[in-house]
């Protein structure tokens, strides 16, 4: 192991010890904030494990959310099934749907991978809704626990943790190397050997599997599910734009774009909250344009030279 690599383990388990004393040192509103940074920073850092090093823009963690939130609260509500049985549940059905999705769609590569990604989050939560409303006689699901902020903030953190632990081991690993081929040109990733279909199927589906961890866990939080609200297409954008506008070439890249734009976004909720699509798109735009690199990209221009 090089001495890069020992600082940067040494740098990340300084950064999860204060980020575990967070809830320490505050409460209310602003620990709601910090709870709301937390979910988003392992969303977009497990997004951006399959979607940095290949460039495929996926727009499905909202799917799986859903699928993490929705199984938790089906299980608990109409089953009183207990809330690790159905976390546990709930992650392997989501990783074998990213399985499958990835077996039938990484096929498809720039807007079309995109789109169909897009349409697939919202043929999910149609089709839950559908069958809600019609077969299961309510609309809406409780998750009652005894879960407080404070737990499902540590929750978080430990699932944070897991995927940037994951993604060190993975960027050290012929995985990892295989992944920046396919992302450089996968017409050459094919041709050296890469099993390309292979490579990206098991990165799509720790996508997956992490999104519905989150969605679990976060379920408590809601107390109330629905369809609409857990099966979220606003969520999927919201991921995309963090880690993109942090940076999606460095592991830890979309921390420098979640914790900025969780303010500024929980801000615009509240104070112009009909402007918060307009706001997406602003700010998608502002990312292409001037800084498609995110906050990373910029710090390493700043300082000609790549930062570890």
């Amino acid at each position: 192991m090089s001495r890069s690599d020992i600082r940067s383990l040494l740098v990340g388990a300084v950064c999860i010890v204060v980020a575990a004393l967070v809830p320490l040192v505050t409460d209310g509103y602003w620990l709601s904030i910090a709870l709301t940074a937390m979910m988003y920073i392992a969303l977009s850092t497990s997004w951006a494990l399959f979607s940095g090093p290949t460039h495929y823009i996926s727009l499905a963690s909202g799917a799986f959310f859903g699928v993490g939130g929705y199984l938790v609260a089906t299980g608990m509500s109409d089953y009183d099934q207990s809330f690790w049985l159905m976390m546990v549940i709930a992650a392997i059905v989501a990783t074998i749907l990213a399985a499958l999705i990835g077996l039938a769609t990484l096929r498809l590569s720039g807007v079309y991978f995109v789109i169909f990604t897009l349409g697939l989050a919202e043929m999910i939560r149609n089709l839950v809704s559908w069958v809600q409303n019609n077969f299961l006689g309510s609309r809406g699901l409780y998750v009652l626990t005894d879960f407080t902020e404070v737990h499902i903030y540590w929750m978080l953190l430990a699932v944070a943790t897991s995927v940037f632990i994951l993604g060190w081991f993975i960027d050290r690993s012929r995985l990892g190397f295989a992944l920046k081929v396919i992302g450089n040109d996968e017409t050459v990733a094919r041709h050296v050997g890469i099993n390309t279909a292979w490579t990206k199927v098991v990165l799509f589906t720790s996508t997956g599997f992490f999104a519905a961890l989150v969605g679990a866990i976060i379920a408590p939080r809601y107390s109330y599910i629905e369809p609409n609200l857990v099966f979220s297409p606003e969520l999927s954008f919201l991921v995309v734009i963090m880690a993109l506008l942090g940076g999606t070439h460095r592991l830890w890249g979309p921390l420098l774009g979640v914790i900025p734009f969780t303010l500024i976004w929980e801000a615009i909720s509240i104070w112009i909250p009909n402007f918060t699509t307009l706001f997406l798109g602003l700010a998608f735009l502002t990312i292409v344009y001037f800084i498609p690199n995110g906050f990373v990209g910029l710090l390493e221009k700043l300082r000609g030279r790549p930062l570890r």
